[in-house]
């Protein structure tokens, strides 16, 4: 079966497009292309930052047949209705249509229409120019000559050439004939702009990708990822260092060449005086650099790998003095933030009414920032006000969070008012990605209190499935203090989150709450804090999606979760007793007791029988009765004293205890008795089982 090769050849990509561009061309194509009736067997998208590539294997020469049925008017309608027929069915007569019968409806017309399949050059064809103008860049441009004309070309970067080959490995492939803006598709693509820049033409994909190899591309990304990973891990061994890894910087950097050429550069050693973090982010921004350490040291080491698209005739020498050059520029700047963040600001004086607000000392240089943020009146939200004001709520919210942390309270306070300081660290103002980092490094510089220090950094955490929680109390109360003043604020205003749509990360938030909760084992009435069912809710929604990640049936969690629930961590608990408790020989024969004697009282009660308030011993008829009675009993006791102490594994083996008198009294006794009384009391028995079970869970909502 035919292939078809499709490049799109541009100026520079931006690195940060390519990847999804590639996966949206696939996705563009292969949907046109089935929809159009063709099949194919496999698909692979390629990209580098300059061209977009895709080989399709497998694919139909020519779209099938379509055979379809076409129902007209009654034979004995009037002209004009069948002269309507024949024009829809492109018929040209009455003779070319048939006859069908119905027995209800009589003898009608029916048109019998076969649409021929096209070749599938002819598709591509059609739907290529169509793709390509309305592709989705996040951002696009035009270009050239053409530019000025209405509707012209728009694209991430001009287009520059077209490849659009067809045709199988027995065969000479043929172009695909169509054309956009000018640009028209044919064999010829180019090589690497500096070393290759000539074009060369081009037959099939295996011969394609030789064909750049030779002319200096590399056209697989995860090869040139590889590429740069290996090469960059080899040179800083040979300098007996490790390469600090950067997955992020190695997707970037693998966007941005064709023909990777790692290289090591230096600067100098002063430099390292420097945090690790804010060197390690001005390399990396700046220049697309990765930064190394000693091997099985700490801190960095002052040599740099950088990736470079060219092979230098010189070895690489003038490009690694011209990044040193930008490097040592770069971390001058850095030194100057760092140095300036530990000096004293130039207006303490307007400072005083903020200091005393929030029992800062001037003399410090993060509690002057810190009166700098409240003095400027930076806004948190516009509906929801200063930075100053949320740390005042988050002060008062950290408060009441500390008993049931027990966290230090004064420690805590004092990291809440240092919390958002480096906010207004000219550090931080560079690298946004540092708050909270630099926050804990000035603390240290002024001899806070190690807990204090560390709940300034982690008071962020979680931000997100794989980052770790905070584990000092101090840390814990901070971080879930700002999390829910940030979740209560937005639900006062109702800025909720819609859908996809999520711009103030709350999701992110409430789930961040929870894994410090459950994570850290912390207590914590919601409900009192939030004072509002429906954020009760959205915690209960994020709690379920938490669960289930971590392999709880969701049957299970809906057993547990009741709509009042606000101790998410006895939720949790109680859910993972269950799921153990529920696969086991007792739960399977507490589960199947259970809810033979619930559904049949659901269905009474739906009918509207009456159900005694109570259970009267004095009504019982036999032993069956009595039996049950007494063991519902044991079992309430039991289970209640095990819920009490928190043991739901004790609660449920205690209720388990019920299936032989629930057997015997389903086998010797008919609960829908003629007597009223005697049916209402029995019912009365089965929502006693129900009662007792449901100290543990409503186990009609477990599946099995």
């Amino acid at each position: 079966m035919p292939d078809l090769l499709l490049e799109l050849r541009s100026e520079e990509i931006p690195a940060r497009m390519q990847r999804k561009a590639a996966g949206d061309l696939r996705k563009l194509v292969t949907d046109a292309l089935v929809e159009a009736g063709l099949t194919y067997e496999g698909v692979r998208e390629y990209w580098t930052p300059r061209r977009l590539t895709l080989d399709i294997r497998g694919l139909n020469a020519r779209s099938a047949d379509i055979r379809e049925e076409r129902k007209g008017p009654r034979t004995d309608a009037n002209e004009k209705a069948i002269e309507g027929f024949l024009r829809g069915a492109g018929l040209s007569s009455i003779a070319e249509a048939h006859v069908h019968s119905d027995p209800k409806k009589g003898d009608f017309y029916v048109a019998h229409i076969v649409k021929a399949g096209r070749p599938a050059e002819e598709i591509i064809a059609d739907v290529m120019p169509g793709i390509i103008r309305n592709f989705p860049w996040p951002k696009s441009m035009r270009s050239g000559a053409a530019s000025a004309r209405p509707g012209a070309l728009r694209w991430v970067r001009p287009l520059q050439s077209i490849v659009c080959l067809f045709g199988s490995e027995t065969e000479e492939t043929r172009v695909v004939p169509f054309a956009v803006d000018g640009i028209v598709a044919g064999n010829i693509t180019y090589g690497h702009r500096f070393h290759a820049p000539e074009a060369f033409t081009v037959r099939r994909f295996d011969d394609y990708v030789s064909g750049l190899e030779r002319a200096k591309v590399i056209l697989d990304a995860e090869r040139r990822k590889q590429i740069i990973a290996t090469d960059a891990a080899n040179i800083a061994f040979a300098n007996g260092l490790e390469l600090v890894e950067d997955e992020g910087l190695l997707e970037e950097v693998s966007g941005l060449v064709e023909w990777p050429q790692v290289l090591m550069g230096t600067f100098e050693e002063e430099f390292l005086a420097i945090p690790s973090e804010i060197i390690r982010l001005t390399i990396k921004t700046n220049q697309k650099c990765f930064v190394t350490r000693p091997v099985g040291g700490e801190g960095l080491s002052n040599h740099f790998i950088l990736v470079s698209n060219i092979e230098a005739k010189d070895g690489g020498k003038e490009i690694v003095h011209g990044n040193g050059k930008v490097v040592r520029a770069r971390l001058s700047d850095a030194r100057h933030f760092w140095t300036r963040d530990q000096g004293d600001l130039p207006d303490l004086d307007t400072l005083k009414a903020s200091a005393e607000k929030f029992g800062l000392d001037l003399k410090k240089p993060l509690d002057q920032r810190m009166a700098k943020l409240d003095a400027l009146n930076v806004t948190f939200h516009a509906k929801l006000g200063t930075q100053g004001e949320r740390v005042q709520r988050i002060r008062a919210l950290a408060a009441e969070l500390a008993k049931a942390t027990g966290a230090d309270p004064a420690l805590v306070d004092r990291a809440v008012v240092l919390a958002k300081a480096d906010l207004r660290t000219e550090a931080v103002g560079e690298f946004p990605e540092l708050q909270g980092i630099m926050g804990r490094k000035y603390a240290v510089l002024q001899g806070e209190n190690a807990s204090v220090a560390e709940a300034i950094e982690d008071h962020y955490k979680p931000q997100g499935p794989s980052d770790r929680v905070p584990a000092d109390p101090v840390a814990i109360t901070v971080a879930l203090a700002d999390k829910l003043d940030t979740l209560i604020g937005f639900w006062a205003i109702d800025e909720k989150p819609t859908g996809s749509k999520d711009p103030y990360a709350l999701r992110r938030a409430a789930l961040g709450v929870i894994r410090i909760l459950l994570e850290r084992g912390v207590r914590l009435p919601l409900q009192s804090v939030a004072q509002d069912a429906d954020l009760l809710s959205f915690f209960h929604d994020r709690l379920k999606v938490y669960l289930r990640d971590l392999g709880a049936r969701h049957d299970l969690i809906d057993a547990v979760l009741t709509d009042d629930a606000d101790d998410l961590l006895m939720v949790a608990r109680r859910v993972e007793a269950l799921t153990a408790f529920i696969t086991s020989e007792d739960g399977k024969n507490l589960l199947a007791g259970t809810k033979r004697a619930t559904q049949l009282l659901a269905a009474e009660e739906k009918k509207g029988t009456v159900v005694a308030d109570g259970v009267s011993a004095d009504l019982f008829k036999g032993a069956a009765e009595k039996d049950l009675h007494d063991a519902i009993v044991v079992a309430t006791r039991d289970a209640a004293g095990a819920v009490e102490k928190e043991d739901f594994r004790s609660a449920m083996e205690a209720l388990s205890k019920l299936r032989s008198p629930v057997d015997t009294f389903f086998d010797d006794v008919l609960v829908n008795d003629e007597d009223a009384a005697i049916r209402a009391n029995r019912l009365a028995l089965l929502a006693a089982i129900r009662a007792a079970t449901g100290t543990v869970a409503d186990f009609s909502k477990i599946a099995g």
